[in-house]
């Protein structure tokens, strides 16, 4: 499947049944992540071969990002920082499967995945070859 070249994400009409289907996936991400969270630290998970130099490209365009301090939602998901992580995810589309995919975050690195501490935003999941 091919997206027109005048699509704009910005004025997509948001379809209730695949915003379901992304997120019953999504939580099934989540559970799964958690669950070698448990059994290891997150600084000695390596899940791709690609993930030093996704995070290297993290911190290049997000210098002020730091896991020890809780996001702030509003500030991701205004339209300056829409179109930043857009940018930063689409130098991965050629490279990564499903490049854009859903997922949960969780807005505290120091909180478990819960109601008031989880946001739904993309991730990048499998390398391509």
């Amino acid at each position: 499947m091919s997206v027109s070249t005048t699509f704009k994400a910005e004025e997509a009409e948001n379809f209730e049944d695949i915003e379901k289907q992304f997120a019953v996936k999504a939580v099934n991400h989540a559970q799964t992540y958690w669950s070698i969270l448990e059994r290891r630290k997150g600084s000695e998970l390596r899940l791709t071969r690609m993930d030093q130099e996704i995070y290297d490209h993290l911190m290049e365009v997000f210098p002020d990002f730091n896991s020890a301090v809780p996001l702030d939602e509003d500030e991701m998901k205004s339209r300056v920082g829409k179109e930043k992580w857009r940018l930063f995810m689409s130098k991965y589309e050629k490279k990564i499967e499903d490049y854009n995919f859903g997922t949960l975050l969780r807005t505290d690195g120091k909180a478990e995945y819960g109601e008031r501490t989880t946001i739904f935003g993309r991730h990048i999941l499998t390398p391509l070859g």
